[in-house]
């Protein structure tokens, strides 16, 4: 039996797969340590409560001097339960465990070593700065992180899972969670930081799209032909990618014409528009921005590292 388990694991665990395990574990690593310190030096010492069970520390924190990673750790106990129970899925539960004791104990280690090491500190005084820097560090982090497949836990755990028995959008309970732990600091800490707190949690989802994701550079071209033969043929040989034609039916007119999709990069939209004005002038065009291009032509398609 024991034979049988090594050869499984074995099986399991080739060259390639631990080297992804191996990325996923630095990801996480480096994600824990980023966002603690934009955390530690930008947020708690100005009671920069951006949402989330950070948020909810910094509150603790204020009125009984609870240490924060510490109260981190505790609250996401339950949470590992909740997430295991209803949300299943290993992959995710071990790096988002991982995640947050690293998170939660590089907060509670920089709180005491930043303020011994650096002078002066905090690093920053101007509130505009702590939220920007806030942002960008927690975004940072947290983008990495989810980059290896795991999240920093928290209301993340819990977000899963009111979407999964409710089907409420994941993005309106982070809305109103956040926000309800936004404005309940503002209460406590004035008007004037909760504005910077919403400052610093939206830069910070914006941030860790950028770096789950990478810039958006795709735009998808729809246009509305009689001419698609010559418009396909140009399109082809001057931007160097693919055209797909269908045909479509006027819902006013009734009328047969014949639609062309082509994905290109940023910088060939001119190109398009040009191209499209010199063939057929009376074609109607959309240019949409595309979130990503996988295949032949843009970036390979690879299996993710979280997988």
């Amino acid at each position: 039996m024991q034979t049988l388990f090594l050869r499984r694991l074995r099986a399991h665990l080739t060259l390639e797969r631990l080297y992804e395990l191996f990325v996923q574990i630095v990801l996480i690593v480096a994600g824990a340590f980023i966002a603690a310190f934009g955390y530690v030096a930008f947020q708690m010492p100005f009671d920069l409560a951006a949402g989330g069970v950070s948020g909810i520390a910094i509150l603790v924190n204020h009125f009984t001097g609870f240490p924060n990673g510490l109260f981190y750790m505790l609250v996401n106990i339950p949470l590992f339960a909740l997430g295991f129970r209803h949300l299943g899925g290993r992959q995710f539960l071990w790096k988002t465990i991982l995640a947050v004791i690293l998170f939660s104990s590089a907060i509670d280690l920089l709180s005491f070593w930043l303020p011994r090491l650096i002078d002066p500190f905090p690093l920053a005084r101007d509130m505009l700065l702590n939220a920007l820097y806030a942002g960008v560090m927690g975004g940072i982090g947290g983008g990495l992180i989810y980059r290896a497949g795991g999240t920093i836990g928290g209301t993340a755990i819990l977000g899963r899972i009111i979407q999964k028995k409710t089907g409420f959008p994941l993005s309106q309970v982070y809305f109103y969670s956040d926000g309800l732990i936004i404005l309940s600091a503002g209460f406590v800490f004035g008007w004037e930081l909760s504005l910077y707190a919403f400052l610093t949690l939206f830069l910070g989802g914006i941030v860790s799209d950028y770096v789950l994701e990478g810039p958006s550079s795709i735009r998808s071209v729809l246009i509305v032909t009689d001419n698609p033969q010559p418009l396909a043929k140009a399109l082809i040989e001057e931007t160097g990618h693919g055209v797909t034609a269908w045909q479509v039916v006027g819902g006013y007119t009734g009328e047969t014409h014949t639609m062309l999709w082509c994905t290109i990069n940023r910088p060939q939209v001119q190109t398009v528009k040009r191209v499209v004005a010199e063939i057929d002038p009376r074609a109607f065009m959309v240019i949409a921005q595309g979130h990503q291009a996988l295949g032949y032509g843009f970036d390979p398609l690879r299996k993710p590292i979280a997988e």
